[in-house]
């Protein structure tokens, strides 16, 4: 039975034996089509195992080459794990670097994935970005692709990759079979999106330590050891003062709308910066795009649930192969 017909008949079944009205019955159906409807494309991040929060050990790595690329005007950190596979390129938060992804490595690599990491412009073993000409982050992406030889590829990226990512959408969208942006609103600058994540942040939010902002609550008490592993690589993914590079594109909520890659959103339901009211903001705009939902997860749920996480990649863009 479809959920519009199980809508219909419970609503019928409500009236036909005066068990609600007025108000009450209103509430009711609020929550009814709240619960059936689709028209954000939301799906829960089915299959969770019984506790998320037991902490995962950090999985052995797969081989992968490690290199520096040297791009037109500047030099990039990168590892790649190589092969005939359909390329993955991993696009890492302000909070991380290339180093960030010791959980989806070799998951991707054992589904048979060429999986490539990188460290942008000012991280970890990469180039600083002059202040002067910073560059633009998405046509780093295109030299570092071009230099790497690959044509047509899948991004996954995670906070402020997502907005790389978007970008680079919007500039290079037959490059990308799939993208995936996870606890990001995809650049959006200017109208209701940017409204509505400006809104949710106090005045302290650069105060507060970033593993309380990135890091759930829920992570953070089940997995002390998990948190300090975390801090560590954030403490060591900037080089020096970041410095903010450009984008390619004025990324408003309408231009968002211009995307027509397949998309993936993900977020966290304890995500302080992008929960999940702005991300179906962002799914409202990107009009080919699913929307999940992790529970019991903040902004870094590549790292405090990557089996959930993995799991849901992988079977996206599995769907997207060609």
């Amino acid at each position: 039975m479809s959920n519009k017909h199980l809508f219909s008949r419970l609503k019928k079944s409500f009236i036909s034996k005066g068990l609600l009205n007025g108000s009450a019955l209103l509430n009711v159906f609020i929550i009814l089509a709240v619960t059936f409807s689709g028209a954000v494309g939301v799906r829960a991040a089915g299959n969770q195992p019984p506790n998320p929060l037991i902490p995962v050990p950090m999985p052995a790595q797969a081989p992968a080459k490690e290199a520096i690329a040297q791009l037109p005007d500047t030099r990039l950190w990168y590892w790649d794990t190589g092969g005939n596979g359909i390329p993955v390129v991993l696009m890492h938060p302000a909070s991380g670097s290339g180093l960030i992804w010791g959980y989806q490595q070799p998951a991707f690599a054992k589904a048979g994935y060429r999986v490539i990491g990188y460290s942008r412009r000012d991280y970890y073993k990469s180039d600083p970005a002059p202040k002067n000409n910073p560059g633009i982050a998405s046509e780093d992406l295109q030299n570092l692709v071009e230099f790497l030889g690959i044509k047509k590829f899948h991004v996954v990226a995670s906070a402020a990759g997502g907005s790389i990512a978007a970008d680079y959408a919007l500039s290079h969208g037959d490059r990308l079979l799939s993208m995936v942006i996870s606890s990001n609103s995809a650049g959006a600058r200017q109208g209701e999106i940017d409204e509505a994540a400006r809104s949710i942040r106090p005045k302290i939010w650069d105060d507060i330590p970033v593993e309380i902002r990135e890091l759930g609550p829920s992570y953070r008490g089940a997995n002390p050891e998990g948190v300090k592993q975390w801090v560590d690589l954030s403490s060591r993914a900037l080089t020096g003062e970041r410095t903010a590079q450009k984008s390619a594109n004025v990324i408003t909520s309408q231009k968002l709308e211009d995307i027509k890659v397949p998309t993936l959103l993900i977020t966290g339901d304890a995500d302080m910066s992008t929960p999940p009211s702005v991300m179906r903001l962002v799914a409202r705009r990107i009009r080919n795009s699913e929307m999940v939902i992790v529970t019991e997860s903040g902004h870094s749920i590549y790292w405090e649930q990557p089996e959930v996480f993995n799991r849901t990649v992988l079977n996206f863009i599995g769907k997207h192969a060609k």
